[in-house]
């Protein structure tokens, strides 16, 4: 469950990232020290890779469990050396890091990077992180019932309108077969 906010709080951020970007200006690609400084700070402040922490040691567990199945005699050899050698990898987190931070920095000003890690380093912007995700299900759920009543108001006032204009017209249709065409003669055979 714990992931699954990760996830959710990571596409909402995601998502609004994506919508300031694409109403930014374009950053040029070259990133000044402290231009990366804040983008590091503002990837930290929003817990931007958080989700990505159980790579390795899931990948770990995997390749454990698969080399053991084969190689049920060698468990204790596979388990120290998977071990040691996914500790050793841990120090390229800082490669993930760096990354998101290049990443923010080219579409985020400086000022915007600083702001950004200032508010959710802020008590309100740590909440919104927190709550987020429950406000975002909440949110959800509102937006289903809202969507059913609008569909079920809408059929039932477009079906009484086309009722009311289909009445009509059957209304109107045995009058209209009873009056004589122009210039045809009465239907009792009389002439004017």
């Amino acid at each position: 469950m714990m992931l699954h906010n990760r996830v959710r709080r990571l596409s909402a951020i995601v998502a609004a990232s994506a919508v300031l970007a694409f109403s930014a200006p374009a950053f040029s690609q070259d990133v000044t020290d402290a231009h990366l400084k804040a983008a590091r700070a503002a990837v930290t402040a929003i817990h931007a890779t958080d989700p990505f922490d159980n790579i390795l040691p899931q990948a770990a567990a995997a390749l454990e469990q698969q080399l053991i199945q084969k190689n049920p005699d060698m468990q204790e050899l596979i388990g120290k050396t998977i071990n040691e050698k996914a500790m050793a990898l841990a120090s390229r987190r800082a490669d993930l890091e760096k990354e998101a931070a290049l990443a923010y920095a080219k579409v985020f000003s400086e000022k915007e990077l600083n702001d950004i890690a200032a508010f959710y380093s802020s008590e309100s912007g740590k909440k919104l992180l927190d709550s987020g995700p429950a406000v975002t299900r909440d949110l959800v759920k509102a937006a289903d019932i809202w969507q059913n009543g609008l569909a079920r108001d809408l059929a039932q006032q477009v079906g009484e309108t086309l009722a009311a204009a289909a009445k009509a017209k059957a209304t109107a249709a045995p009058a209209d077969a009873a009056a004589p065409a122009d210039g045809a003669a009465p239907a009792d055979g009389t002439q004017n």
